[in-house]
């Protein structure tokens, strides 16, 4: 071979060797700032003032578990309305027992729907409890069951309290703010964000504001009083039943104590002595106190009769035709709580009887 031949191909082979370096030394680079750009920062960017520019950080990606969505019922707009009203009479003692069942009063929130027995209409509540053997969750016990007795009037019904009971030797008629109680508006749920004194509420319910810690401050015959209260109204168009009793209570102060009813058109003093003599109740020696004491409430009782007649006739006579026409008119409906699985069944137990000032409802729900 020739020199000249060989000097060529070493002078290409040379050259295809740096053109190879070439491409390996580009390839390196651009491996090397690709590892470079992964694995180190870039410098933080800095303003005209040399203060560092904060870029926007990226967010990790959150995967949330999956959730099923948990849906509540909403409140009905006067749920709570049986439980602001306060159970007047209740011991303190049972008034959480009161509570402890689900009680169901949608038949009281219904009356005020359209077409209910209270639509439209102004309504003075109060409650109370009733004792009564029911049967729940097999088995039977006495329970607290709630009232609630709905007056509809352009007016309250009364703004006085009846305190009596058999303990008691006189029956009191007391101003109801004397016991801290008072008709208050009641606001319904959907409106409790609106200012009170713009609203013109059509419910009003009877409130008592006796904390019951303050319970222990006050005298035991303090605290009783409001175990004994009933709600009291005067319906001067109808003959007080009370008016006309002859039957008076007597509680002779002896160690015991003898109580019993007495009634004069049908009982002498003298021998119901003599009968609690014999049945060693009463020693023989009181037996002229006690027929004194017996004839001093029989006058009592017939005083009190005759002072309520007239005060019935000199009420009606002073009454404008405007209130004559509301007592006429003024109705009392009663509710009990509607059956559900969450309380007794208390639908054998009802009854129209409010109490001894209020008489009969003309219906009860």
């Amino acid at each position: 071979m020739r020199k000249g031949t060989k000097r060529k191909a070493r002078e290409v082979g040379k050259g295809k060797s740096k053109q190879e370096e070439e491409t390996n030394t580009q390839e390196q680079t651009a491996t090397t700032e690709q590892l470079v750009g992964e694995s180190v920062q870039e410098e933080p960017k800095k303003n005209e003032k040399g203060g560092v520019v904060k870029g926007r950080a990226k967010r990790a990606k959150i995967v949330k578990p999956d959730t099923q969505t948990e849906y509540f019922p909403d409140k009905r707009n006067l749920e709570d309305l049986w439980q602001e009203v306060f159970p007047v009479g209740t011991e303190w003692d049972q008034i959480d027992m009161v509570y402890q069942y689900k009680w169901n009063f949608s038949n009281l929130e219904d009356a005020f729907e359209e077409g209910g027995e209270l639509h439209g209409k102004k309504v003075y509540l109060f409650g109370c409890t009733e004792p009564q053997l029911v049967f729940f969750q097999g088995q039977s016990k006495v329970t607290c069951i709630p009232v609630v007795v709905a007056v509809v009037s352009p007016f309250p019904p009364s703004d006085k309290i009846g305190i009596n009971s058999v303990q008691r030797e006189a029956e009191e008629i007391l101003p109801m703010k004397q016991m801290k109680m008072d008709w208050v508006p009641y606001i319904p749920l959907e409106k409790r964000e609106s200012q009170v004194e713009r609203l013109k509420s059509q419910i009003f319910i009877l409130r008592c504001t006796q904390r019951r810690a303050g319970l222990k401050h006050l005298k035991l015959e303090r605290v009783k009083k409001f175990e004994y209260c009933l709600p009291y109204f005067y319906q001067p168009f109808a003959e007080d039943e009370f008016e006309q009793s002859t039957i008076v209570q007597i509680l002779f102060p002896t160690e015991p104590p003898v109580f019993c009813e007495f009634d004069w058109e049908f009982d002498e003093p003298e021998e119901m002595a003599d009968k609690f003599i014999e049945g060693e109740e009463l020693s023989a020696d009181k037996k002229d106190e006690f027929v004194a004491f017996v004839k001093e409430k029989v006058k009592e009782g017939k005083k009190s009769n005759r002072e309520a007649r007239e005060a019935r006739k000199k009420a009606i006579q002073e009454m404008s035709e405007e209130a004559k026409a509301a007592f006429q008119s003024m109705k009392f409906y009663k509710f009990y709580p509607v059956t559900s699985p969450d309380a007794p069944d208390v639908s054998q137990v009802k009854s129209p009887f409010i109490n001894r000032y209020y008489g009969k409802a003309h219906r009860v729900f």
